[in-house]
């Protein structure tokens, strides 16, 4: 999955060296010398380089940088990157060349690195559009590092329950059905038997109601609760399944308690790992491998959204991608329920839930020669063209005043709000790996308080603030 891909390479310790780059307007690596450029690349209009790494936003920049270009009478050159060593190639672009990479993407756990190597600077947001009108919480905490905003916020990603309406629908039914036969026999059938007792429609009609308004679990109890509780149909092979070996899928479960950075993921004086909270939470955790049992190296994010698709399980934990694919799955005939979206639930009444989530941002190069018209390009492509975003490449834009239509999109947006951004210090870029590994032995039942201390003190130890 992308995710794990994603942290490993966080957590790689690498020189500030040149990768290879494709595709785009221009490549780096075939960057022309100052008396081969030609009369249109020199000409007389100021031009910014900008850097991406997702092929399927190519569409999105390349008319942003139309409409830019158009609207300032400048030059907008779109540079299609390879993400592997980017933020290197990102450097060697900026030291070593003419084409300066001006504004670029880059993933909101990387602005510290950015920051302290001078490719991402304060930016100047002249329109203002870097408040709380604007943009979630979680957004403006993304872009902050050390009080500063120094990367303007476009999209985002973060993970919410899919569950089957028309299984949780039958359960209503089952349910309602099996209250009224109990309560029949309890009000006067010989021997407690249920046997023969008719239950009247209107009132059958009624309690499937009230139950199918139950249905959305608030907690992790009312997903226990539906398993143990619901004759499920031919063909479904369990209640709850989801990719437990990706901590992009797990951590809402101490996401609320865990305390790496503070709400911007930069402060390496405010550490809480093993407080009581976190390990009460990871002893739900550790219980639901006996509730769902679920081998942890035979799943992966693809194989439980085909078997939600399949009809095979009734809840799973999706990411925004789902949305796309299970419209297109309506759409085609290969997906035959009715489906929806919601917040993740709580833990307990008690213990709050909280999403991780990954803000992808736009920064403006310490570097470039042209860092005012950087910056209200920048700011162009997360406030002016977050309205076309999703349409044209399918990421949802973490600007509120997109217009989402999509109501599993605006599920989506909801619980990004109050998510936790992945934390931005460099010492910290592999408590992911760490996490996922700590995770990975609760679930086969391992001590979590003495998990938990080891785990800290690993993290105090990296950031010197081991006693």
């Amino acid at each position: 999955m992308q995710w794990k891909n994603r942290l490993i390479a966080v957590a790689a310790v690498v020189a500030m060296a040149a990768a290879l780059l494709y595709g785009g307007a221009r490549e780096p690596a075939e960057i022309l010398p100052e008396e081969e450029k030609t009369p249109f690349l020199l000409g007389d209009k100021e031009t910014l380089y900008f850097w991406y790494t997702d092929e399927s936003m190519t569409n999105f920049v390349n008319s942003a940088a139309v409409s830019f270009g158009e609207k300032e009478d400048v030059r907008v050159i779109p540079v299609l990157a390879s993400d592997s060593e980017y933020l290197e190639a990102v450097n060697s672009a900026s030291l070593h060349t003419e084409q300066i990479p001006d504004v670029y993407m880059v993933s909101h756990e990387s602005l510290e690195k950015a920051y302290l190597a001078g490719l991402a600077s304060e930016i100047r947001d002249e329109q203002g559009i870097c408040t709380e009108e604007n943009f979630p919480a979680a957004a403006l905490s993304a872009v902050t590092y050390h009080g500063k905003r120094v990367a303007y916020p476009l999209f985002f990603e973060t993970s919410v329950l899919l569950y089957n309406q028309t299984y949780l629908d039958e359960w209503a039914a089952q349910s309602a059905q099996r209250e009224l036969l109990e309560t029949g026999s309890e009000n006067g059938a010989p021997d407690g038997d249920s046997a023969g007792i008719e239950v009247d429609a209107e009132l059958l009609a009624q309690k499937t109601e009230e139950y199918r308004l139950q249905s959305i679990p608030a907690t992790v109890d009312d997903i226990r609760n539906i398993a143990d509780t619901f004759d499920v149909p031919e063909g479904v092979d369990g209640v709850m399944r989801w990719d437990v070996s990706d901590i992009f899928y797990n951590y809402w479960i101490v996401g609320n308690y865990m305390i790496v950075g503070g709400e911007a993921g930069d402060d390496d004086s405010l550490l809480n790992i093993a407080n009581q909270e976190t390990v009460d939470c990871l002893e739900v955790y550790k219980a639901l491998n006996q509730f769902f049992y679920i081998e942890s190296d035979t799943v992966s994010y693809d194989s439980v959204i085909q078997d939600f698709i399949d009809g095979k399980i009734v809840f799973t934990i999706a990411t925004t991608d789902a949305a796309a694919r299970l419209r297109q799955a309506k759409e085609d005939g290969t997906f035959g329920w009715e489906y929806g979206f919601a917040p993740m639930p709580d833990v307990s009444p008690e213990l709050k839930s909280r999403s991780m989530s990954v803000t992808s941002a736009v920064a403006v190069n310490g570097y470039s020669e042209h860092r005012e018209l950087a910056d209200r390009f920048a700011a162009y492509l997360a406030d002016g063209c977050a309205g076309s975003l999703y349409e044209q490449t399918g990421k949802v834009p973490a600007n509120k005043n997109a217009d989402l239509q999509d109501g599993a999109l605006q599920i989506f947006a909801a619980e990004y709000a109050d998510s936790v951004p992945l934390p931005k210090m460099m010492e910290t870029s592999n408590f992911w790996l760490y996490l996922e590994r700590l995770f990975a032995r609760v679930w086969n039942g391992e001590d979590v308080p003495g998990l938990l201390e080891e785990l800290a003190q690993q993290l105090s130890s990296q950031l010197g603030t081991a006693g």
